[in-house]
C-alpha cells in the first residue's frame, strides 16, 4: 500500500502561483511513477502532468505545458507540482497518483494509476 497526502492548494488570484506537495509512505517511493490529475466540479477527473520514477522524463497536458512544472524529490517522498500564471480554468481540485514502475514510462489516464490521494482545492479568482 502508498498512502499520498496533498497540500499547497488555496485561493490565488489569475496570474498567481501555487507549489502542491504530495507526500508518500508505505513503500519505496522511487519504484513508483506518479502524476497529477485534477476535478473540476461537474466534470471527469482529467490528466495534468506525469513524472516517471527517476525524474528524468515528464510529460504534461496541453493546457498546462509551459506553465506548469512537476518534479519529485525521491529522498523526500515527494512530489511537486509548481503552478504559475494561473487561471481561472485551472480552479479544481488536484489530486496526486502513483503506479509501481521501474521504467522510464510516463502514464496520463486514470486508470493508469494504482493509490491516489484525497486532493488539494486549488481555486483562481479572475
Amino acid at each position: 500500500q502508498v498512502q499520498l497526502a496533498e497540500s499547497g492548494g488555496g485561493l490565488v488570484q489569475a496570474g498567481g502561483s501555487l507549489r502542491l506537495s504530495c507526500a508518500a509512505s508505505g513503500r519505496t517511493f522511487s519504484n513508483y511513477a506518479m502524476g497529477w490529475f485534477r476535478q473540476a466540479p461537474g466534470k471527469e477527473r482529467e490528466f495534468v502532468a506525469a513524472i516517471s520514477w527517476s525524474g528524468d522524463t515528464t510529460n504534461y497536458a496541453d493546457s498546462v505545458k509551459g506553465r506548469f512544472t512537476i518534479s519529485r524529490a525521491n529522498a523526500m517522498n515527494t512530489v511537486y507540482l509548481q503552478m504559475n500564471s494561473l487561471k481561472p480554468e485551472d480552479t479544481a481540485v488536484y489530486h496526486c497518483a502513483a503506479r509501481r514502475s521501474i521504467y522510464s514510462n510516463l502514464y496520463t489516464s486514470v486508470g493508469e494509476y494504482t493509490y491516489w490521494g484525497q486532493g488539494t482545492q486549488v481555486t483562481v479568482s479572475s
